[in-house]
């Protein structure tokens, strides 16, 4: 080997050397980004998991984690034994799925409307109107909500004005629940339709010509080329929202309930907050709430298998 190419193999391996420095200073740099979030992560999010405890114990507050006796299963038991669980349940079942149909639905076929839109200007402020009560609050919505729908309200008064008689609908438990499934969907069904609008946009135009050119009318085409076109992420959305089966929704429900409608509104997490924080029943409480966090931890990776499976969607 001669002096010039031992040189150039020197190079190579000083210059191999300083790459692999560099790489490792970034991945520790990266490293050291993640840090504080992590910090964050493990205190508020892994120690507090050690109150699980609480859920097999007659706990004490006085007494605390360590000094409080062991019940084994008693408060399952005890949550099984009492005569609204089911209807407690009931209750989160029929609300949760009502807001998972009713939500994906309607961004679809308002998706599918805004995109036969042609002027832009139009079609950009609709998205951003319809999108903008994705950020507001339940407290807000809520209060408005009962504003509307109360017995003096705007709705009431619209129906005196046809001549129909007042409805008391948040105290009503044949109207509550659809209440709360049709305000849901209206403040949601923005992002949904943004999230369609996007899938539209990968859509080869060319198949669209094709089909123009064959006679195919527009609704012809909507469903021989749009709805197939985003059926993955119809796919993927759906089996998303299976882990949110048992999620009714605290925020609004805890908004807009009250004792009257108890028997339909009331779901598992406004239990929870009467049983832990009101009625203090902390052990039943956290009983109640571990099962359901167990129940949906199983939905989640059902409904990631699901999606994997059927939309090619995976996270690891």
């Amino acid at each position: 080997m001669s002096s010039l190419e031992a040189n150039i193999h020197t190079e190579r391996q000083v210059s191999g050397r300083i790459r692999k420095k560099r790489k490792a200073f970034h991945e520790m740099t990266y490293h050291f980004m993640l840090l504080p979030g992590m910090v964050l992560l493990f205190i508020f999010s892994i120690v507090p998991m050690f109150g699980i405890v609480m859920a097999f114990q007659k706990f004490i507050p006085a007494k605390g984690i360590f000094g409080s006796k062991w019940a084994g299963l008693t408060n399952f038991t005890y949550m099984f034994q009492l005569p609204d669980a089911k209807q407690i349940f009931v209750n989160t079942l029929v609300i949760a799925v009502g807001k998972i149909i009713l939500g994906l639905i309607v961004p679809i076929v308002f998706a599918l409307l805004l995109n036969e839109v042609r002027l832009k200007v139009f079609k950009s402020t609709v998205q951003t109107i319809v999108y903008l009560p994705h950020f507001m609050s339940w407290v807000v919505l809520g209060t408005m909500m009962t504003m509307i729908f109360s017995y003096d309200g705007m709705v009431n008064n619209v129906l005196q004005l046809f001549g129909m008689d007042r409805t008391m609908f948040l105290a009503s438990n044949t109207w509550f629940r659809p209440l709360l499934i049709v305000t849901d969907t209206w403040k949601e069904f923005g992002y949904g339709t943004i999230v369609y609008l996007a899938a539209l946009t990968g859509i080869n135009p060319s198949l669209y010509e094709s089909a123009a050119l064959d006679g195919a009318s527009r609704w012809k085409q909507t469903l021989n080329i749009t709805l197939p076109g985003i059926l993955p992420t119809i796919i993927l959305l759906g089996t998303l929202s299976l882990g949110n089966v048992l999620n009714a929704g605290f925020d609004q429900v805890f908004n807009m309930y009250n004792p009257l409608v108890y028997q339909t509104g009331d779901i598992i997490d406004t239990f929870v907050y009467r049983m832990g924080l009101i009625q203090m029943q902390y052990s039943f409480a956290t009983a109640v709430g571990l099962m359901k966090s167990v129940i949906s931890f199983v939905l989640i990776v059902v409904s990631y298998k699901l999606a994997s499976k059927y939309a090619g969607y995976r996270i690891f």
